[in-house]
């Protein structure tokens, strides 16, 4: 399994749209799967659309209720860009948003 992070945004073969890895590292490490969220090219920004860039020039909308989990060992994925830290905490909060209790 190629070495993949959180931040990480990455192509699946079979799929035209980008992802992006939001599982803690730790996960990662434990399990050998992540969970992703779609990270779109277009639409518009909300409460779970949290538009971001990575340091390659990728910029899109992480579609943060559509997490799936992915396992790397029965999918080719390959990284192409990575959003930075502070990206990635607006996006993990907005996750968590989801399951907080009310």
């Amino acid at each position: 399994m190629s070495d993949f992070s959180q931040g990480d945004i990455i192509k699946i073969r079979g799929f035209s749209a980008l992802f992006l890895i939001v599982s803690k590292n730790a996960f990662i490490r434990s399990t050998g799967m992540f969970h992703v969220c779609p990270f779109l090219s277009s639409g518009a920004a909300g409460p779970l659309h949290i538009p971001a860039a990575g340091s390659n020039g990728t910029s899109g909308l992480a579609v943060c209720e559509q997490i799936k989990l992915i396992d790397p060992s029965s999918r080719s994925c390959f990284r192409t860009d990575r959003v930075p830290y502070s990206v990635m905490m607006d996006i993990s909060d907005a996750i968590q948003g989801i399951f907080e209790y009310d």
